[in-house]
């Protein structure tokens, strides 16, 4: 019971800085409130550095915090860095925090953004990719693994991306995949994990994002409604952002 009572009391003072990659108001918005709310903190916890208001940055935005949560991304993409300047920014900042075990939690343009920095490939797939809610395969580094502790294999999860990770980059443990991608892993030896997939997205969030963004990721009305007739509720996904704070950053006394 004592352990209990220690937990509860640092978990209220945790303080996060959110990495947010986001140009529409009401998403951005929308991300914070389900971190936030997955994470099982207050919003007033959860700190906000967005890259479009704040382009140039380093590592020094970290500190005071406890972790650092990393958002998608619909207006940008990782592979032109030459377009988006903060991506070579949000990168080093990405190694400064594996050098440092500072604990990450990094979502689909976190987690492009990390395979690159760390000396993977990106491709874009702009035909043939996941979106709505799919099922997600669990490697057997995962039965190991704190953030993954008790997720079934097979669980459902929101993604939707136009660039992927085939493998995991080097020095890294693939953590969950599909048949098209990886779409998680640890860095080995830091308190680093990423996603592909959106951890930080629930079923009604999902319709709200594929409405907004429904020009970039949908043919049409028709398809889009497809997509979101097929969608399932995802509890497990977004049960694993609690996990990486109970099981993370709570064993440390954070």
């Amino acid at each position: 019971m004592e352990n209990v009572v220690t937990n509860i009391k640092n978990k209220d003072r945790l303080k996060v800085l959110l990495l947010q990659i986001r140009e529409d108001a009401k998403v951005r918005i929308e991300e914070h409130e389900s971190f936030a709310r997955y994470a099982g903190l207050e919003l007033a916890q959860i700190a906000v550095h967005n890259v479009f208001d704040q382009p140039r940055f380093g590592p020094e935005i970290i500190d005071g915090y406890d972790s650092l949560f990393v958002g998608g991304a619909s207006e940008a993409s990782v592979l032109e860095p030459q377009r988006y300047p903060f991506v070579k920014d949000a990168q080093a900042l990405l190694l400064h925090c594996i050098r440092q075990d500072f604990p990450v939690f990094a979502s689909c343009f976190g987690f492009q953004l990390a395979v690159l920095a760390l000396g993977g490939e990106i491709i874009r797939d702009g035909e043939d990719f996941e979106m709505g809610t799919i099922a997600i395969s669990l490697s057997e580094a995962a039965k190991r693994d704190p953030v993954f502790q008790g997720t079934s294999n097979g669980f459902m999860a929101v993604a939707v991306h136009q660039e992927k990770a085939i493998t995991v980059p080097p020095g890294c443990s693939e953590l969950a995949f599909t048949q098209h991608c990886n779409h998680a892993f640890k860095v080995d030896g830091a308190r680093f994990w990423a996603f592909q997939f959106h951890p930080e997205v629930d079923l009604q969030i999902l319709v709200e994002r594929l409405t907004i963004y429904r020009d970039h990721y949908t043919r049409d009305t028709a398809h889009l409604d497809e997509v979101l007739r097929q969608a399932v509720e995802v509890p497990e996904s977004t049960a694993l952002l609690k996990k990486f704070v109970d099981h993370v950053l709570l064993v440390n006394g954070n």
